[in-house]
């Protein structure tokens, strides 16, 4: 009766503090407007759940935005392209240092930089560097105004990066709402354990308990498998 007690009261306090607790946008937008780093409730989920090639891509998206504001501010001061770009690489730091080396060299000596771009961008994350790329094709070919190309790109894609982070804003209740209700199940075992049920017993030890482990751990999974993947359709690509 003791642990049965315990276990309401777990699930009360965990139910109401999912009732009060923050909303998403409530917290996103705290994030964005704290100047202090504090703790972020769901930084541990994040972290368990985001692949490190996302945290990758991401961490290419912003140093490519980063990039291409340095680049037009050092173009719109009077510098030479090669010149504002080798600048613009000092003062950003690239998730990989290695990735800048060509880059650099083909700034300073005249080379392709447009190929050491396109060779620097991965495959996930890259986009920005495709993108100036191609400007800095454009600017040498057709000579163009190559500041206000790479303030353009710079525009887009901060624009692409908030639009990305507001559907994974809006994706976060749902998905965690799917992680909840897949986790119901070990909540209904643990209370029939509590009133001597013995569904283990059932469940391990009997033909027809089997088949209900089997169909429940099945359709768990087939609903955690659907939720992911309209998550996964609902963001932009790249």
């Amino acid at each position: 009766m003791t642990s049965l007690l315990l276990l309401a009261a777990s699930s009360t306090a965990c139910a109401v503090w999912l009732w009060t607790g923050p909303t998403v946008a409530a917290t996103r937008l705290h994030r964005l407007t704290s100047t202090s780093r504090v703790f972020d409730w769901r930084s541990p989920r994040r972290l368990l759940t985001r692949s490190t090639p996302a945290r990758r891509a991401d961490a290419w998206r912003h140093a490519s935005i980063e990039l291409c504001h340095a680049l037009s501010a050092e173009l719109s001061a009077g510098r030479t392209p090669g010149e504002a770009l080798t600048k613009a690489l000092a003062a950003v730091e690239l998730p990989d240092p290695e990735a800048a080396k060509p880059i650099l060299a083909a700034a300073r000596d005249g080379g392709d930089v447009a190929a050491a771009l396109l060779s620097a961008a991965p495959q996930q994350g890259g986009e920005g560097l495709r993108r100036l790329a191609a400007c800095w094709q454009v600017g040498v070919t057709a000579g163009a105004g190559l500041s206000a190309l790479v303030e353009r790109v710079a525009m887009t894609s901060r624009a692409a990066q908030a639009h990305r982070q507001d559907v994974a804003a809006q994706l976060a209740g749902p998905r965690a709402t799917a992680s909840m209700l897949a986790a119901l199940p070990v909540l209904g075992l643990l209370m029939a354990g509590a009133l001597n049920m013995r569904p283990l017993g059932f469940l391990f030890g009997s033909l027809p308990g089997a088949a209900c482990l089997l169909s429940g751990v099945a359709l768990d999974a087939c609903g955690l498998w659907w939720t992911n993947r309209m998550a996964a359709r609902a963001q932009p690509p790249g």
